[in-house]
């Protein structure tokens, strides 16, 4: 199996500047407003409060409040848009528990028990999906762990968000990770019931 960070494919898909824009004019669509029911429920069982825990693609990261709420230790943020990270770092200062790095995903390193998926995954150029899966399993430490949500459904417009199907990623992380859980989402919010599948993959 091979992960080397030096085969990922770092051609351009939307970039820093297109995510800033968005963050500019304020179209963050994608923005629940709370952090996802699915992964506060993961995590109020989770036992490992000192587990180091990666949120790529963070936007506003309510789920770093809800974990920070709960104890956890070790958050670090990523995001590749300044105006985000700037947004940030003034909602966790003084936030001990919190790391907030302005980087691209792709190029960070590091190392993790977990990654939470939230509508990041789904921002990424199908084409380049094979890269997350290497760089994830790259970042994770033995046994750790991708949780969170992807999306179970196609999109009428040209995108970001980008959306795909349970067997395509079943094909596309089984090389690299256990699948523990792939299936419908049964506490999803609203507006997306019906169209999430809850992950939790665990690195071979």
């Amino acid at each position: 199996m091979n992960t080397a960070n030096h085969n990922l494919d770092h051609t351009p898909g939307p970039g820093q500047q297109f995510w800033e824009e968005k963050w500019q004019s304020h179209t963050t669509g994608w923005d629940i407003g709370h952090a996802s029911p699915p992964i506060v429920q993961y995590f109020r069982q989770y036992p490992n409060k000192n587990a180091a825990v990666l949120i790529p693609g963070c936007g506003n990261a309510y789920e770093a409040v809800s974990l920070a709420e709960r104890g956890f230790t070790n958050i670090t943020l990523l995001d590749i848009a300044p105006k985000a990270v700037d947004l940030l770092r003034e909602r966790f200062k003084g936030c001990h528990a919190v790391t907030i790095l302005c980087e691209d995903f792709f190029r960070h390193q590091g190392s993790y028990d977990i990654i939470i998926e939230q509508a990041f995954f789904c921002a990424i150029p199908p084409r380049k999906r094979p890269d997350y899966v290497a760089q994830c399993h790259s970042l994770l430490r033995h046994k750790g762990n991708i949780t969170g949500l992807l999306f179970d459904r196609t999109f009428d417009r040209q995108g970001p968000p980008f959306g795909g199907s349970e067997t395509e990623y079943r094909t596309l992380f089984s090389p690299c990770f256990d699948i523990k859980t792939m299936a419908e989402c049964y506490n999803s919010i609203a507006p997306r019931a019906g169209s999430e599948l809850f992950i939790d993959l665990v690195k071979k």
